[in-house]
């Protein structure tokens, strides 16, 4: 769902989660940063795809996604196998950010397996080898060079390449005019015109690099805030209820093909409710920064130029003086009335400012597609013994917040009128 880079305009970025994909050289060592003109360059062509009119475009794919999502759910329930939700979800966010990036189809909503797929669980296997390579990523790049670490497997690059070429090919290569990009892959192509018209260098490796971060940083991050919303919701009936009865009310008045990702943003609890999964759940929970100029903090403190700063955003969610009960599920507390009175920068799941999360409307419009269908379809409901949301183990060897042990629901089919 998104990136977890903080805000400033007084500082570099150095790479976090989603935003890393722009800020990568090569497809194959993702540490390198892309220092200013190129890293602006990027993000100004790139911010086409994520406006409000490509997104709607997006709504034939996702609302087909989520007919299959509610499907499989039912086989399950008829089966009575069921999935653990985070592999469930990212097999739906795999599906949606593979079409979205690279215009590939995908089975996996529905069968659990594709293509895709395959390179996906890549990402959410972790080892300690992968740990130490993604340490120094973000932590000692100056080893990244020496040890030959790489963001992603090896498998993964080579596969990312081949469909970047093929897809390429198949829409009629790199000089195939485009006046108006459909999709990301158009937007990379785009740019890379546009650059050789402007005399820069922009490799195939970074236009690949950014459509392989997309995949890595979108698909996980969104079914993390999937699996916690579901698995909260299951555990609070009185907030599922009063979120169902939102969610029917607009599906009432729009039918379930009216529910595109406008009427979605437009339903106040509903966002209150992924407000607060995003607070309690933020997948990335530190903020990044180099300093690009000294910066006087207060007589005793000034941060240097070139000096890294962590800022400890999941601290400042958890801080019981910006959120009274903070290991209480709330949603309430983002209510219009009450979220005036939240201090400034003191949530940010995406970051803030002109270095914030690129994709973060694409990934709340993926999180609200899915978890609007699968409420409307079925209440959740705890299974027996199940660990509470605060017992619920936290996953030690990733990067990104997400469950460090399978959780289940039981799904109640409702009545559909």
């Amino acid at each position: 769902m998104s990136s977890r880079t903080g805000s400033s305009a007084r500082g570099r970025a150095i790479p976090s989660a989603l935003s890393i994909y722009l800020q990568s050289k090569t497809i194959s060592n993702l540490s390198v940063l892309c220092e200013d003109p190129l890293w602006s360059s990027l993000r100004r062509r790139l911010t086409v795809v994520f406006t409000s009119h490509r997104l709607r475009a997006l709504h034939s794919l996702t609302a087909d996604k989520c007919a299959d999502l509610v499907h499989r759910i039912r086989n399950e329930i008829q089966q009575n196998t069921y999935t653990d939700l985070r592999v469930l979800f990212a097999d739906f966010t795999t599906d949606i950010t593979g079409c979205a990036s690279f215009g590939l189809g995908g089975e996996a909503t529905l069968t659990g397996h594709s293509a895709m797929r395959r390179v996906t669980r890549h990402f959410m296997a972790y080892s300690m080898l992968r740990g130490l390579c993604w340490s120094s990523i973000f932590f000692c790049p100056q080893l990244v060079d020496v040890f030959g670490f790489s963001l992603f497997p090896e498998s993964a690059t080579k596969y990312f390449k081949e469909i970047f070429r093929t897809v390429v090919e198949k829409r009629g290569g790199y000089d195939r005019k485009i006046d108006e990009p459909k999709d990301l892959l158009d937007a990379l192509l785009k740019i890379r015109q546009e650059s050789l018209n402007d005399k820069e260098e922009i490799s195939e490796d970074i236009l690949v690099a950014q459509a392989a971060i997309f995949v890595e940083g979108g698909f996980d991050t969104s079914a993390g805030a999937m699996t916690y919303a579901i698995y909260e919701l299951a555990f609070h009936p009185e907030i599922q209820n009063k979120l169902y009865e939102e969610l029917l009310e607009a599906k009432n008045q729009y039918g379930v093909e009216g529910l595109d990702g406008n009427v979605l943003a437009g339903l106040n609890y509903f966002n209150c409710v992924i407000k607060e999964v995003t607070r309690k759940y933020s997948s990335m929970g530190w903020l990044d920064r180099i300093a690009s100029q000294d910066y006087r903090i207060d007589d005793k403190l000034t941060i240097s130029a070139g000096t890294p700063v962590y800022v400890n955003a999941i601290g400042m969610h958890y801080d019981p003086d910006y959120f009274p009960e903070p290991n209480k599920f709330d949603p309430d507390r983002f209510l219009p009335e009450n979220e005036k009175n939240i201090k400034p920068f003191t949530f940010m799941p995406f970051g803030e400012g002109p270095r914030s999360c690129i994709g973060k409307r694409f990934g709340l419009q993926t999180v609200r597609y899915g978890l609007a269908h699968v409420l409307l379809n079925y209440e959740i409901k705890p299974v027996p013994d199940a660990p509470t949301p605060s017992q619920a183990k936290i996953e030690k060897r990733g990067m990104f917040l997400m469950p460090g042990e399978p959780l289940y629901v039981k799904y109640i089919p409702r009545c559909i009128t």
